[in-house]
């Protein structure tokens, strides 16, 4: 999973969505992610953090939620993957 800060508008829904996952710079308020890799109990909320943020920031991997799966293979900004 990856978040693109030049699409952020500093919305803060991934932020209300997934909090442990996403925070917000205090200097600018763009996301910051503070998980790379969440595990499954999260999974959830990071895809739909990802369907939420209306500046298309955030990209979730096929296999967010998985823990020993590659997470390096993006779906496109913004995108939610499929459930691993």
């Amino acid at each position: 999973m990856s978040v693109d800060q030049d699409r952020c508008c500093s919305s803060g829904q991934c932020v209300l969505t997934a909090p442990t996952v996403f925070d917000q710079s205090d200097e600018d308020g763009y996301v910051q992610l503070l998980q790379a890799r969440p595990g499954p109990a999260l999974a959830a909320e990071v895809r739909l953090a990802a369907a939420l943020c209306p500046g298309r920031a955030i990209t979730v991997s096929e296999a967010v939620g998985d823990p020993g799966a590659d997470t390096g293979a993006d779906t496109g900004s913004g995108s939610v993957g499929e459930p691993a």
